[in-house]
């Protein structure tokens, strides 16, 4: 059994909605259903009543969310406890963040932080934006660094999370080019020769922002899904050997498109904005933490998460 799947359950008891629970737990419907399942097989009986609405928990699923509950508390005390005895010592930050940002755009920004308000001490951890949000609200981390995208947003509680804005940054679709310059694979794309295309796992966040972008194209695009991965540094080496056609942060394709190992498979209407942002929790009592936040919000604007 997996930690996360009881704030599954406990979140589809607050919310008596499927839907609402993958939504605030960032997972598609049927991710939450699959690993809803996985408890009450884990379990040994039905924890959801199915044929009522709003839906409600079985007598068993209100005593496994109840007892539940309760020991999920005591193992995130322990873990914090832990985890608190074994932080980087001196002033120092958790953080979170997602791959991309990880490799571009956060050792600058750490660089710039530490020439501008401080030395500091850093952990870095790199990962999906699922598992960094789930870091961040359960106390794991300091920072939590991420894309946002206004048509697949990130949902936190205002109340508990503020955030960030760092800046922003194109996504934009890339290719190989051909010994002409040109693309090799240049959208739209040909109903009778779809486009060789390179994709986001349907879990991940810049996955949903490409599924989004098509489907508000002002051209339907011919494209065949031939590989699949949840990096963009991944999907960006795959189209610089040829593959096909991926959509990757501008800041990762930069070097390749200097060089000349990649050109933009689109013109701008295949292109969206990526704004970057940094979550913290409020009440996070980590004194340097604290320092740098406000310092970062005397040089910009912090708001609530939404």
């Amino acid at each position: 059994m997996y930690i996360r799947w009881i704030d599954d359950l406990l979140a589809l008891a607050e919310s008596k909605n499927f839907s609402r629970a993958a939504e605030s737990r960032h997972i598609t419907q049927s991710a939450l259903s699959r690993r809803i399942r996985s408890l009450e097989e884990w379990v040994g009986a039905d924890l959801v009543d199915r044929g009522t609405y709003p839906l409600e928990l079985t007598p068993a699923g209100k005593l496994f969310c109840e007892q539940g509950r309760e020991a999920l508390q005591l193992l995130l005390a322990a873990r914090a406890e832990i985890r608190q005895e074994t932080r980087m010592p001196g002033k120092a930050i958790q953080i979170r963040a997602g791959h991309t940002l990880s490799m571009t755009f956060l050792p600058r920004w750490i660089k710039q932080c530490q020439s501008r308000h401080g030395q500091f001490n850093t952990r870095v951890v790199a990962e999906n934006v699922l598992d960094a949000v789930t870091a961040l609200s359960e106390g794991s981390c300091d920072l939590m660094f991420c894309y946002h995208h206004p048509l697949t947003p990130i949902l936190l509680d205002p109340e508990k999370f503020d955030y960030l804005s760092l800046g922003y940054e194109d996504f934009i679709p890339v290719s190989a080019p051909r010994p002409s310059g040109r693309p090799a694979f240049s959208l739209p794309g040909r109903n009778t020769a779809p486009l060789p295309y390179l994709a986001y796992t349907s879990t991940t966040f810049l996955g949903r922002v490409v599924e989004a972008l098509l489907k508000q194209a002002p051209t339907e695009p011919s494209l065949e899904r031939c590989n699949e991965a949840d990096m963009a540094m991944l999907l960006l080496n795959m189209a610089k050997e040829g593959y096909g056609v991926a959509w990757v942060p501008e800041s990762a394709a930069v070097d390749a498109l200097q060089k000349g190992e990649l050109v933009h498979a689109g013109s701008d209407e295949w292109h969206t904005r990526l704004e970057i942002r940094v979550y913290r929790a409020i009440n996070n009592a980590n004194a340097t933490l604290q320092e740098l936040w406000q310092s970062l919000r005397n040089d910009g604007t912090t708001k609530k998460a939404r």
